[in-house]
């Protein structure tokens, strides 16, 4: 159930950026500390590209990740390697080790695949709602109304509908 409520997260982002210009894509925002479309984006990728690229050796640190300037900056490419990270991330569930540095000090943590892949997940679906800040500032773009919304929150939601 994780992997296709993850490709549907990718594919609505895809969606979003197919409707952007390079300008809105890689522009400075106001509402994001300085931040672009481009880089939220580019975040969300290598976090999945972290934990992909460190799947066969056991130890993931997401403090290493690549930060490709090209990714924020070209939406083509941004959508050609969202497309590699669904075409890679079915894989078997396995322990795995996060390491990661925090205020300077060396933090090592049990965890799993599965686990990183929910991770990686639900803070895909934070930075899209930071996204989806950005594009309301944006003329012509379509964004869907559970875009960057948390799947309990849209759970919770349908609920409360009935």
């Amino acid at each position: 159930m994780l992997i296709p409520c993850i490709n549907n997260s990718l594919d609505e982002l895809i969606a979003l950026l197919n409707q952007l210009s390079q300008e809105e894509y890689s522009k400075s925002c106001f509402e994001l500390s300085g931040s672009s479309i481009g880089e939220h984006t580019r975040h969300i990728i290598e976090m999945f590209q972290c934990l992909n690229q460190n799947y066969d050796s056991g130890i993931v640190n997401y403090d290493k990740r690549e930060r490709n300037t090209l990714i924020e900056t070209n939406t083509d490419f941004a959508v050609q390697m969202i497309l590699d990270v669904k075409n890679c991330i079915s894989k078997e569930n396995r322990n795995l080790e996060l390491k990661q540095t925090i205020d300077g000090n060396a933090v090592n943590i049990q965890s799993n695949y599965y686990r990183e892949l929910l991770y990686n997940f639900e803070h895909c679906i934070h930075h899209q709602a930071l996204i989806k800040v950005a594009v309301l500032q944006c003329e012509n773009v379509a964004v869907d109304a559970n875009f960057g919304v948390a799947r309990s929150t849209i759970e919770y939601r349908k609920q409360c509908v009935q």
